[in-house]
């Protein structure tokens, strides 16, 4: 047991002292808790704190859990349909273009249908993580297009729902349309009971679970969403759809403020154990050998949510600057694509996957925010036609 211990107390310490100096430089905790990972794992030279990933398999999972369970926390179904038309034609255009745009690009590297798939999801969905705390350390909350950028968040987190369903029983193996129609009804049915409690009966849940004891009240809710994260697991749904639905359920819940202020110490630790697990299984010299693949995936994610942005932007008559904003600050990917990278390597997918995403997380973790952050000289060197005359800001 000492050993274990030894090895979970180092893993947490390298991952807090690398990211705490990274931010000194301004930069996202997500690539360094990887670094950390990748430094201290046993295919780099030096100090190897973990021998086998294997080893914190079940912690990882936890802050899988936990990151996908305060995802689920940020917005309620209501959340969606108040949106309107407009909103669910910018997050479709979105969608389309870098979804489908990941897809093409993943069959045209002929790794393999299934590869194709998850190239897809993880070139196509941006990282909810790193785009609020974007929002809230660059203070855009207030900005015009700030409900454009969460709207479109929500949009692709009600996507990852669907698209993990979908995936999963191909991911698995299934074998024959009955059968994979058979899986894929019994992970939509249990979206579909969530999506029902989640419209209807969070406060039931709530109550449930309630107490005025902070002690007993964290211990009840953690309980669920694991129990839940588990049932989804055995139903042949992802854990992390479970999680993330079991929040959607509490988000509507008047107990929804405090939950995410007892859960947030759990999701950053935990969190952390998940992202420098994944770095653990990195071998540096593997992401050199798909380094290729890497540039041209974030020349085109760049590409097309520039395209994603203009049109957002033209939809909803943003400014040269706004619309810069919602083109850059999504840009950044992070916890979905290492969700699917995991998933990937568990099915038995091509080994370059892994060290691919790893690469492509890590570049677009760092670049987004920093290109962020100089939104404002960017938006000058946007060509006039494109931005709408007019427009906000």
């Amino acid at each position: 047991m000492g050993n274990e211990l030894v090895a979970l107390g180092g893993a947490f310490l390298a991952a807090g002292l690398v990211a705490r100096f990274g931010r000194r430089i301004g930069l996202p905790t997500i690539p360094l808790f990887m670094l950390a990972g990748i430094v201290f794992g046993p295919h780099t030279p030096g100090v190897a704190l973990v021998q086998d990933p294997a080893e914190l398999a079940v912690l990882a999972s936890l802050g899988l859990v936990f990151l996908l369970f305060y995802l689920g926390l940020e917005f309620t179904i209501d959340d969606l349909i108040g949106g309107g038309r407009r909103l669910t034609a910018a997050g479709g255009i979105y969608l389309l273009l870098n979804v489908g745009g990941g897809l093409v690009f993943g069959f045209a590297l002929g790794w393999g249908a299934r590869e194709a798939l998850v190239i897809g999801g993880v070139l196509g969905i941006s990282s909810s993580a790193i785009v609020t705390k974007l929002l809230v350390e660059l203070r855009r909350l207030a900005n015009p297009e700030t409900r454009l950028i969460l709207g479109i968040i929500v949009v692709e987190d009600l996507f990852v729902a669907l698209y993990l369903a979908i995936l999963q029983p191909v991911l698995s193996g299934t074998q024959g349309a009955g059968a994979t129609l058979t899986s894929f009804g019994r992970a939509f049915a249990f979206l579909v009971v969530l999506g029902v409690v989640a419209r209807w009966g969070s406060r039931l849940v709530s109550q449930l679970v309630s107490s005025d004891d902070d002690e007993l009240f964290t211990v009840c809710f953690v309980g669920l969403a694991v129990f839940v994260a588990g049932l989804a697991d055995k139903v042949g749904v992802s854990e992390a759809i479970g999680a993330f639905m079991i929040g959607v359920v509490f988000a509507a819940s008047p107990s929804a403020d405090r939950i995410k202020r007892l859960v947030l110490p759990l999701r950053d630790a935990f969190a952390a154990v998940f992202f420098f697990a994944f770095g653990l299984s990195i071998e540096v010299g593997d992401v050199g050998s798909v380094a290729a693949p890497i540039c041209a995936a974030v020349a085109l994610t760049a590409l097309l949510n520039a395209a994603a942005g203009l049109a957002a932007g033209r939809l909803y008559r943003l400014g040269a600057e706004s619309t810069t904003n919602v083109a850059v600050t999504i840009l950044a990917r992070g916890e979905f694509s290492l969700v699917l990278a995991s998933t990937a390597a568990a099915a038995g997918l091509d080994r370059r996957l892994s060290p691919f995403v790893a690469g492509y997380v890590l570049v677009l973790a760092v670049a987004g925010p920093l290109l962020a952050g100089h939104t404002r000289w960017i938006s000058r060197h946007v060509p006039a036609p494109l931005i709408t005359p007019g427009g906000a800001r």
